[in-house]
């Protein structure tokens, strides 16, 4: 590696998400983040992304466990598990979330959001990319409720973006990222109506709480950087540095997906 060496302490993550199984496309990601960590003589953290409770079971999540040992990487530090470190869980951490998210509320960041995905796709307004849909500004509420003991209730909330500005950021693999609120992202979601952190707001804040210095995962995940830098900006949190795997990709030249286990013939050899 040739990069500057980093002038903090190396913390990194290796965050999978226990919604299915695992693919040769997390084993790049995960080793090429503990390989980094290594190199640094840093620290590698796992946490399990197990926000949604309809998605993520303990048979997934076992079986990332098991695969991720498989690939003969280890982690420094975690919830103490029988004399060893057990993954950190973002499902036992929804405190954290909603204090970050009353924080947003006080500096009038976020809106309660009543759309629908229906009404949101109505309204046909792709990203640059035509990938997702943005969230219009004239769907935005015109004024905000006030905080009270229920807060923030069964409603969604989103974070308010300012169309017209650039999100920019140096990528150390992919150099440096530019994004145009209003044309590559708009209005996102950080809490779910059914109670539940959504994934760019946990994710900043267990990164922010867990001091990791750098950011590995794959280059589909470009935009949700440039959503998460608005948030670390917005909390006032100095961002990580962020290194972004080129994805790889199944026969029909689409990214692999989570539906079958075929990691243990890695391990075999056969």
């Amino acid at each position: 590696m040739s990069e500057e060496k980093p002038k903090l302490p190396y913390r990194g993550r290796i965050a999978p998400t226990p919604s299915g199984y695992l693919h040769q496309g997390h084993v790049q990601t995960f080793r090429t983040a503990w390989e980094r960590a290594r190199f640094y003589n840093g620290q590698i953290l796992l946490r399990m992304d197990d926000l949604d409770p309809a998605r993520c079971t303990q048979e997934y999540a076992n079986a990332c466990l098991e695969d991720i040992k498989g690939m003969g990487m280890d982690w420094d530090e975690g919830p103490d598990v029988g004399g060893a470190f057990g993954p950190y869980k973002q499902s036992k951490r929804s405190g954290n979330y909603l204090d970050a998210l009353k924080k947003l509320y006080e500096l009038d960041c976020i809106y309660p959001c009543n759309k629908s995905r229906k009404e949101i796709l109505s309204s046909e307004l792709l990203n640059a990319s035509g990938e997702e849909y943005l969230y219009p500004e004239d769907f935005r509420p015109q004024s905000n409720v006030q905080m009270d003991e229920d807060f923030p209730g069964k409603t969604n909330w989103r974070f308010r973006t300012n169309w017209g500005e650039r999100v920019v950021f140096v990528d150390i693999k992919k150099a440096e990222q530019s994004f145009l609120v209003g044309s590559d992202l708009s209005d996102f979601l950080v809490w779910r109506k059914d109670g539940v952190a959504a994934y760019e707001l946990a994710t900043v804040v267990d990164d922010y709480l867990m001091q990791i210095t750098e950011v590995v995962r794959g280059e589909d995940l470009l935009v949700s950087s440039a959503r998460q830098c608005l948030l670390w900006d917005t909390l006032g949190w100095v961002r990580p540095t962020f290194y972004h795997c080129e994805l790889l990709l199944g026969e029909d030249g689409k990214k692999l997906s989570k539906s079958t286990r075929s990691l243990p013939r890695l391990f075999s050899g056969s």
